[in-house]
């Protein structure tokens, strides 16, 4: 019996790259206390996400169906979750801290009777004692936790674990069919008002070029846009421009925006307030533009640009597109 599950996400009938990273962290577990994994995904008509998933390593891919799971409610993917949980007989149940993960883990931890320990980003102890490390303090502050209870709800921050391979042989897939209370969910799926776009998206870009109230004006932000797209980025911006109305909602990086992690991340005009700091200082290289040499952004770039960004951005996007 394996003693671990992952519950992944899909969009749109494609699998969501954060579970990948769950279900490494999965693996991690698996080597301290023994046993296997199996994955979870719900949802209708999902078999072809299932039979994907079934190539990294679990013991059981359970395809939760049920016509009530065709849209994204938590209540409704809460029971569902609860099914492939108690089918798999698990005590320890891992989901990415995406907004879904976020949205239907205290509910199905709730139904469980279980604690819960949330945007983890390290696992630690033996199988007598597991300690989660999760930032505290919007990051300023890692601190261990432990759970106390039968079964243990994870939400695990794709910054912090790797993204599992596929290749690991082919998993048994079994269909459960939820039976859904409809009339408990209390809640209706009304549609879904998504921005489109041609760019990666924030949280699976290798390269996130991001802009602050440096930028001065909305209509500076092009001058990201071009670099953005020498580079094969996603664009993103911190909290006071995103409130401000400047840019999207879903460019905002940081405590109550993204986390994001990529190769190379950009940091324009941003000063480094700890907001932002705690979504972005995980990325593999940060290069930081900014005139104030005393900005707190330089205390996690590993590059840093002194200098005013209306001229160093325009002439480093030219040497790109002439590479």
């Amino acid at each position: 019996m394996s003693k671990v599950i992952v519950l992944a996400e899909h969009e749109s009938g494609e699998l969501v790259r954060g579970s990948l990273n769950a279900i490494q962290a999965a693996k991690e577990i698996v080597a301290k206390v023994g046993g296997g994994f199996d994955v979870a995904i719900a949802g209708s008509g999902i078999g072809a996400v299932a039979a994907e998933l079934a190539q990294y390593g679990a013991a059981t891919v359970y395809q939760v169906e049920s016509n009530a799971l065709a849209s994204y409610t938590a209540p409704a993917y809460a029971q569902g979750f609860e099914v492939a949980v108690k089918a798999s007989g698990a005590s320890y149940v891992l989901a990415a801290a995406t907004a879904k993960g976020k949205d239907t883990t205290p509910r199905l931890a709730a139904r469980l009777g279980a604690g819960q320990a949330s945007d983890v980003i390290a696992i630690n102890g033996d199988a007598s004692q597991l300690l989660y490390t999760r930032p505290m303090w919007a990051g300023s502050v890692l601190g261990q936790v432990k759970v106390n209870t039968d079964i243990t709800v994870l939400t695990v921050r794709t910054t912090g674990f790797d993204t599992a391979a596929g290749g690991q042989g082919q998993s048994a897939v079994e269909t459960l069919n939820a039976d859904i209370d409809s009339a408990a969910l209390r809640m209706e799926y009304l549609g879904l008002d998504s921005v489109k776009s041609d760019r990666p998206a924030l949280t699976d870009a290798d390269v996130v070029v991001a802009g602050g109230r440096g930028l001065k004006e909305p209509t500076n932000f092009k001058l990201l846009e071009t670099l953005a797209d020498h580079l094969g980025g996603a664009l993103g911006a911190t909290r006071a421009v995103v409130d401000e109305g400047w840019v999207p909602n879903d460019w905002q990086v940081g405590q109550t925006g993204k986390v994001v992690a990529p190769n190379l991340y950009i940091a324009v005009g941003i000063s480094g307030a700890i907001q932002h700091l705690s979504g972005m200082k995980g990325s593999k290289t940060i290069v930081a533009i900014n005139k104030d040499p005393e900005a707190p952004i330089f205390q996690v770039a590993d590059y840093g640009i002194v200098a005013d960004l209306f001229d160093i951005v325009p002439e480093l996007t030219e040497k790109i597109s002439n590479r």
